[in-house]
């Protein structure tokens, strides 16, 4: 019998439950890890939360991201072998290959050999963060030395993946907060510049920076209100990114703004990437090289053990963290 989380109905943190079930082996296309770290993401609350884009089935595991070793590999596979030390790229479906549990299924594509110089926290707090950021602001916006980077909810683990690879193309990072209270943290963290919206005015802060021309690129998942001065504090020609919605508030869709500037705004999914076996390897091709070089260094900010599953849920929703949060196994 192995230990996982199931869930038996929607709720709060309280309905993840540790549960002692039968892990099958793996299916021709899979690879069976027992995880040594997962990494926890927004979108495990929001599942948890029926606020998710995915209906569970209950009972249902969930998890997007852990790293492990191999204990058995599918007759299907290749390149893999028992013992290997290994991470995982999310899938497309947070329930099917659910990572929170000493031993899960994964699909082989998703996988990757990871540099042997991460632990396996850092493992495990890597591939979701660095491909969304990546797929953003290589493949889409085509991020480029000189480019300047307005990159919003700059706490997150996604925000600090976007610090590190606009550094490794040498664009400028302006990093949004709320209050001032992180920006030290921020800064140290990788961003250039830190403007702290509650307290500052964007739009005069970034022009400031960026001698009048505006940012080119914005990588947003708030949406709401800020939406329009964000547009305003773009270059024209510029292209902004939304891959999140985690303002409760309506977005405005500020016209004049996108037709005075030839703006670009687009919406952006982590599937887009994961679904193309072409941008996927170059995904892995690009982040591999950045972890093994240490340009890529993500940011573990908590670690709990997996009987502290609920504890670990409720601090990643208090929204105090700089980082990742890992659940050691």
């Amino acid at each position: 019998m192995t230990k996982v989380v199931r869930i038996h109905e929607y709720g709060d943190a309280s309905v993840l439950k540790i549960e002692d079930i039968e892990v099958p082996p793996p299916a021709a296309d899979e690879v069976q890890i027992a995880v040594r770290s997962i990494g926890l993401n927004r979108a495990e609350v929001m599942f948890r939360n029926h606020a998710y884009l995915q209906e569970a089935v209950f009972p249902s595991r969930l998890g997007y991201e852990a790293s492990g070793v191999v204990q058995a590999v599918g007759d299907a596979v290749t390149g893999f072998e028992l013992g290997d030390a290994v991470s995982l790229i999310p899938p497309d479906d947070i329930a099917r290959w659910g990572t929170y549990g000493e031993v899960a299924n994964v699909p082989a594509r998703s996988l990757v050999k990871h540099p042997l110089n991460l632990s396996f926290e850092e493992a495990a707090a890597s591939w979701m963060q660095y491909v969304t950021a990546w797929g953003a602001l290589i493949e889409q916006a085509k991020l480029t030395s000189g480019d300047f980077v307005i990159v919003t909810a700059a706490s997150s683990s996604v925000g600090l993946a976007a610090f590190q690879i606009a550094r490794m193309v040498g664009a400028t990072v302006i990093a949004t907060t709320r209050t001032s209270v992180k920006k030290q943290a921020l800064l140290e963290a990788g961003a250039h510049h830190v403007v702290a919206t509650q307290e500052e005015d964007l739009v005069a802060r970034v022009m400031e920076i960026t001698g009048g021309q505006g940012a080119r690129v914005v990588l947003d998942p708030v949406g709401g209100p800020s939406f329009e001065p964000l547009t305003q504090s773009m270059a024209r020609g510029g292209i902004l990114l939304e891959y999140g919605a985690l303002s409760t508030e309506p977005t405005p869709f500020p016209l004049f703004t996108v037709l005075g500037k030839s703006l670009t705004l687009k919406g952006y999914l982590y599937n887009e990437i994961i679904a193309d076996d072409v941008l996927l390897q170059r995904a892995k091709d690009f982040i591999s090289e950045g972890l093994r070089s240490g340009q890529l260094k993500p940011v573990v900010s908590r670690v709990f053990k997996l009987e502290e599953i609920q504890e670990a849920h409720r601090y990643l929703e208090s929204n105090e963290q700089i980082g990742k949060i890992v659940v050691n196994v």
